[in-house]
């Protein structure tokens, strides 16, 4: 091992170039998890110059998925990867946007902390930026309270932005303020191959690295991002050019599973590197955690079996608005082996006005729902194919296909039922403000003048009232659980009799137990709602349960399994320890349940 005092902090800093969306999420996790599986504490920061305070008010086809965090905290969806990658748990102050740090300048000048000084992006701004990036760095994210030893910050945007430009000055401060030897800077780039010579061009790099070194940061790894593996002799091109030794330049090539960019940099001596660079106290035996993710990278590349989810939402036009739901799915579909087919179902075109518009659309739409072996039907606000929705969750229930609905689908569930409960205007004030018989109310938090910031948000606790329910079972038979919420609108408690009579039962409720958050349809072979969103907390090696109910029945094994007492679920199956960072658990645990 190497020696270095106690309570020191090392920076990890990724910046991109050439493009953005090159996967620097991608590559500042996995950074992040072979140093945690070197026995390191290890947290992240994400930053964003846009000017948004948070990503609450985002709309999906604009940035992605809006994630959410334990303590409500809506952030962009590369904190989603740490939170997966490295089984932490962060909070709001772990994603920092232009529009906070401003914010927070301005609050101090309005209460007249800077004593009439002018106020300026240099020194105020950048060192404002320090300081979060010092403070954040401390706070514990793993569940054993123990404070970070290396912290990756993650620089959104592309170098040379007018937006991001602060804060690489805040970071050229930085490297000085912390020491060299506690700070580096991996710069992730793109080596295009263009199709018409087939040749790997370093242009691009050489430019943006170039220009990261006038902004006064020098980086001392660079990751390529290709499609191919690197040539030797590209790889000492760049080496000349950009001031670094050729074990510096690090490929980073297209691989079928994002699993294996871990074991991608952990090859290419990126661990030894850090050590060395950064002083890790790291002891060098084999590392069992890496161990676990090779198991699950080379499971995913063999298997046989497949199994397809119908997913109908209003944004499934890009892949990145549901995020989250796609790895929860992924997670589930690998502890029971099979592979996943997502089939993008948008449920305006299942509405019968798409038959009169666009009939091919309409039987398309339809045909894809019902050659798939579940439905899931995520969380979404708006009116926009709602009604599709409703007609998705009737034909599930109808024909006994397995079902999961998100948040407040919980309603549209329920507003199947009107015709039971015979109240020809069952509604929504979501969808109808005026409704005389709303099937769902506003929350008493909410306040529908103002578009940010007013909704039931982050941790909390859904207490189950019904012994017999799947649900609970397949949680591993607890009280209660605690998942994150991301909604503005609640069933109203008043019609609850109603649904219990037509064999609706509200298994899972809040604290106060006015809430219904959890529903589960008598006779039918899967089909539960949450008012919830499990998939923020699903991890590779623990599937969230309701994804994993979805999968089973899917798969047709929910029965078996819960006749075997739930013996299998992922949860009971590896020790809690597995999802630490612990390097010395027995490999044996990480085996998944053979079903």
């Amino acid at each position: 091992g190497c020696t270095r005092k106690e309570g020191r902090m090392s920076y990890i800093l990724v910046t991109g170039g050439v493009i953005s969306g090159i996967g620097k999420g991608i590559i500042a996790s996995s950074v992040g998890t072979i140093l945690k599986s070197c026995g390191l504490h290890v947290t992240a920061i994400k930053i964003d110059p846009y000017i948004n305070i948070d990503a609450g008010t985002f709309s999906p086809y604009e940035h992605g998925e809006v994630f959410v965090l334990d303590d409500g905290g809506e952030v962009d969806l590369d904190l989603g990867n740490y939170e997966r990658f490295l089984d932490i748990r962060l909070i709001k102050d772990n994603n920092l946007t232009t529009g906070k740090i401003y914010q927070s300048v301005i609050n101090k000048e309005r209460k007249g902390d800077y004593l009439g000084k002018t106020v300026q992006v240099v020194p105020h701004i950048t060192d404002a930026i320090q300081e979060w990036v010092m403070k954040q760095a401390r706070i514990p994210v793993d569940d054993d309270g123990v404070e970070p030893q290396v912290c990756v910050i993650e620089l959104g945007g592309t170098v040379g932005d007018i937006e991001s430009m602060p804060f690489i000055e805040a970071f050229r401060q930085f490297q000085f303020k912390v020491k060299r030897e506690n700070f580096c800077n991996i710069h992730v780039s793109l080596v295009p191959q263009p199709s018409t010579t087939g040749e790997q061009k370093t242009k691009p790099t050489q430019n943006s690295v170039r220009e990261l070194r006038g902004l006064g940061l020098s980086p001392d790894l660079i990751m390529c991002r290709c499609a191919m593996p690197l040539e030797t002799s590209v790889k000492e091109k760049i080496s000349m050019f950009c001031h670094v030794e050729p074990t510096q330049v690090i490929c980073v090539h297209d691989v079928s599973s994002i699993y294996k960019v871990p074991l991608l940099l952990e090859d290419q001596g990126v661990v030894n590197y850090f050590c060395k660079r950064l002083n890790l106290p790291v002891e060098m035996r084999p590392r069992k955690m890496l161990t676990k993710w090779k198991e699950m990278a080379d499971r995913s590349d063999r298997l046989l079996e497949h199994v397809s989810i119908a997913l109908v939402g209003k944004y499934t036009k890009l892949a990145d608005s549901y995020t989250s739901v796609i790895k929860a799915l992924e997670h589930s579909a690998l502890a029971i082996n099979h592979k996943l087919e997502v089939k993008y179902i948008d449920s305006a075109d299942l509405e019968t006005t798409t038959l009169q518009d666009e009939p091919v659309k309409y039987h398309e739409a339809w045909q894809k729902l019902c050659s798939s072996h579940g439905v899931l039907v995520p969380g979404g606000f708006g009116v926009r194919g709602t009604e599709g929705k409703m007609l998705a969750i009737s034909w599930a229930r109808k024909q006994n296909k397995p079902f999961l609905g998100e948040r407040f689908h919980m309603v549209l569930s329920h507003i199947l039922y009107q015709s039971c409960l015979s109240f020809s205007d069952a509604n929504s004030t979501e969808f109808n403000p005026e409704s005389k018989h709303p099937v769902v109310i506003d929350m008493p938090e909410h306040n529908p003048g103002q578009m940010g910031g007013t909704m039931r948000l982050g941790k909390r606790q859904t207490i189950f009232k019904s012994s017999t329910s799947v649900l609970r079972r397949l949680y591993g038979d607890v009280e209660y659980v605690e998942e994150r919420h991301r909604h503005r609108f609640e069933v109203n408690p008043e019609l609850k009799h109603h649904f219990q009579k037509k064999g609706l039962q509200f298994v899972g409720q809040d604290v106060e137990g006015e809430r219904m958050e959890v529903i589960e349809l008598d006779d039918h072979c899967y089909f539960v709602g949450v008012q919830y969103h499990p998939e923020f907390t699903s991890r590779p090696i623990k599937p969230s349960p309701p994804y994993f109910g979805l999968l089973l029945a899917a798969a047709g094994k929910l029965q078996s399994y819960l006749a075997k007492g739930c013996r299998l679920s992922p949860r009971d199956t590896y020790s809690d320890r597995s999802g630490s960072s612990s390097p010395d658990v027995d490999i044996t645990e990480l085996r998944f349940p053979s079903l």
